[in-house]
């Protein structure tokens, strides 16, 4: 029996390891809109020119000229010219110094020449890539077998999200049923990758589906009731001026208080479904009450700890405009009538509303599911 759950759990695993793969290499719609005349490059800083940079306090303004020599590609090796404009914006601009490494975009003529080289900004996609690899490695070595699955699920997970529901967003279909389609069908397939095909994964796939749906339900209702839209997201107004008007950014903008909150959501029904399997196979003459009371005590004893763990992940994000309304003086019913505020609040809410709700459906769906009829 046991060794009929493994490959079949195997089998699982394989088959997603190919849909990973063949995510990875699915073209996109929208990759046609990246320039073919144009080469991306890592650079390092040669030297550097800061003679026509002018400052004024801490922002700077003016070119920054600088010497790159290419590491990579077709013209590794060769040494170019470059400049880097300042704009005076903080958030935005940086500046290099000697040694420094740049990702450089080259443009190109039409024998395919250098014709510009526009060194972007620092370059950081290999240290993003060390990163990660040792977040892999920890997570193997620690997690073994069920770490290599969460892996999985993982990038499978940023695949989706990155192929499927971005592009889906952009292509205006609707928010809100594509979100809450993909995310439930993420719920299905990281649940039962890492807890099999069982009743552990039925039960714990019940409660998380449940309990994101209530937050579904109260990030819409409290949306439209305080008045809020999706222009509070970063970039929101780029990505309207990039000729995407027509999308609905106050519905994003509701799927995206779900999104967020559905991986702490899953985390939470899967707490109180191992444990209330442990608990039923442990004392197996337990009956529906029993069980459901051992369930809400799990969810308590988990519900205190997740909630606040939303709340210091989106606080994170917007700590810099707290302290700025702080500084300025501004005073607390202010501070959170702000619409910037309100939309934290309700993410904050509406998630620790669907992580909380979570525990008792999970322990539901596990008293009906894990104890036979002849037990209730």
């Amino acid at each position: 029996m046991i060794s009929k759950m493994y490959n079949r759990n195997v089998l699982l695993v394989c088959f997603f390891a190919v849909l990973t793969v063949g995510l990875y290499i699915m073209p996109s719609e929208y990759d046609s809109r990246i320039a073919e005349n144009a080469e991306r490059v890592s650079a390092e800083v040669l030297s550097v020119d800061d003679s026509e940079v002018h400052r004024f306090g801490m922002v700077k303004t003016g070119p920054q000229l600088v010497e790159l020599e290419i590491l990579e590609g077709r013209f590794k090796g060769e040494v170019v010219k470059g400049q880097n404009e300042l704009l005076g914006q903080m958030d935005k601009d940086k500046l290099f110094r000697q040694g420094d490494m740049a990702f450089v975009v080259l443009s190109l003529d039409r024998d395919g020449d250098i014709l510009y080289a526009n060194p972007q900004d620092h370059y950081r996609i290999d240290t993003e890539l060390w990163l990660l690899g040792l977040f892999a490695l920890l997570l193997i070595v620690f997690g073994g077998w069920t770490g290599t699955k969460a892996l999985l699920s993982f990038v499978f997970t940023a695949l989706v999200i990155w192929k499927i529901l971005v592009p889906g967003l952009l292509n205006g279909y609707d928010p809100i049923i594509m979100t809450l389609g993909i995310v439930t069908s993420l719920c299905a397939v990281i649940i039962f990758m890492v807890a099999g095909m069982n009743r552990k994964g039925v039960v714990a796939f019940l409660g998380a589906f449940l309990g994101v749906l209530t937050s579904v339900v109260l990030a819409v209702f409290f949306t439209r009731h305080l008045h809020l839209h999706g222009a509070v997201m970063p970039f929101a107004e780029t990505l309207l001026y990039s000729g995407f008007g027509h999308l609905d950014l106050t519905k994003i903008y509701m799927a995206a208080v779900f999104l967020a909150c559905s991986g702490a959501v899953m985390d939470l029904a899967m707490d109180v479904a191992a444990s209330m399997d442990e608990v039923v196979r442990a004392n197996p003459g337990i009956s529906r009450l029993e069980a459901l009371g051992s369930g809400i005590r799990v969810g308590r004893a988990v519900v205190g700890t997740m909630t606040t763990t939303l709340l210091l992940a989106y606080s994170g994000g917007f700590i810099t405009l707290l302290m700025a309304f702080m500084a300025q003086g501004v005073p607390v019913q202010n501070t959170f009538n702000f619409i910037y505020v309100s939309a934290e609040v309700v993410k904050t809410l509406a998630g620790s509303f669907g992580l909380v709700a979570v525990a008792p459906f999970t322990a539901l769906a596990g008293m009906f599911v894990f104890v036979s009829r002849g037990r209730g």
